[in-house]
């Protein structure tokens, strides 16, 4: 994979939507899974999972190109991003934007799909949340210009991820207290996991000018992304309860808690190298997968 990626306009391409790096796919296809299995009408059939799948990876492409667009002058000054096809000139801006605009326009294929046989009012619900939803994923690379928290944005991004699904399984939002928990859960997650992501780029963010919460909260860094985690499975182990989750569903939930919290921890050690905080960001996508294994063996009879 490697070859390809540096050595075609195809493999450009794929390397500009982050195909190469799975852990990027997954950790936004995590809380969807959450969702779907907290519904009501849990476990969901295999069509809308594909289908979320699918639109999950289409919405998560164009976030990778909206980024790197905003982020084109900026990403060969920073060491993590600048052999970025983008920003070392594999692929020219007006590709960058044809490729954006044909993951959008797959994205509204799965959408048009997913609403298909929903009553009316549903399938609105799912087109607003939709419509809504794009002006965040496409404004947050833009955030770190002019917002100290810029990871707060993303997260509102994530958010969405656990509003679309719940809708198109259940036709409203009407879920109560385990939505919202699950949907807090989120949130909560993607703030901590971004925050370390952007502790690797601290050194090269100061020095260019752009903010992010890894340089705000300082030395308060590792404690924020410890209570974050720490409140984000205590929300999600609230919604699992509410809904009535098998006991096989604790010891997983409890292993996968504990196991967010000793990452943490590491953080506090000192000059950790930039490959540690990469090494996190790949252990939260086996961690919020073991919670969303939890979840669906909480489902089985």
């Amino acid at each position: 994979m490697a070859n390809l990626t540096r050595g075609t306009r195809l493999g450009a391409w794929l390397e500009l939507v982050r195909w190469h790096k799975p852990s990027g796919r997954l950790i936004l296809l995590i809380p969807a899974g959450w969702s779907l299995w907290l519904t009501p009408n849990a476990p969901p059939a295999p069509l809308l999972v594909g289908l979320i799948v699918l639109g999950g990876l289409a919405v998560s492409a164009a976030g990778c190109i909206a980024n790197d667009l905003w982020d084109r002058r900026i990403d060969p000054l920073v060491e993590r991003t600048r052999s970025r096809p983008l920003a070392d000139g594999r692929v020219g801006v007006g590709e960058a934007i044809g490729l954006l605009l044909l993951s959008l326009v797959v994205a509204l294929a799965v959408l048009l799909v997913l609403m298909w046989g929903l009553p009316a009012a549903s399938r609105n619900l799912c087109l607003l949340l939709a419509i809504a939803a794009l002006p965040p994923v496409l404004l947050y690379p833009s955030a770190k210009r002019w917002f100290g928290y810029p990871q707060l944005v993303l997260a509102i991004c994530w958010g969405f991820a656990v509003l679309i699904p719940w809708a198109a399984a259940t036709g409203s939002l009407a879920g109560g207290w385990p939505l919202a928990l699950v949907w807090l859960a989120t949130l909560l997650w993607t703030f901590g996991f971004d925050t370390v992501y952007a502790m690797a780029d601290r050194d090269d963010d100061w020095a260019i000018g752009v903010r992010s919460s890894a340089l705000s909260l300082g030395s308060l860094a590792p404690l924020a992304v410890a209570i974050s985690y720490g409140l984000a499975a205590l929300a999600l182990g609230l919604a699992a309860g509410l809904q009535g989750c098998g006991w096989i569903s604790w010891p997983l939930g409890l292993l996968a808690a504990a196991g967010m919290q000793r990452e943490a921890a590491l953080l506090r050690r000192p000059n950790l190298p930039r490959s540690a905080y990469g090494r996190h960001f790949s252990r939260q996508v086996q961690l919020g997968g073991l919670l969303l294994l939890a979840l669906v063996l909480g489902q089985l009879p």
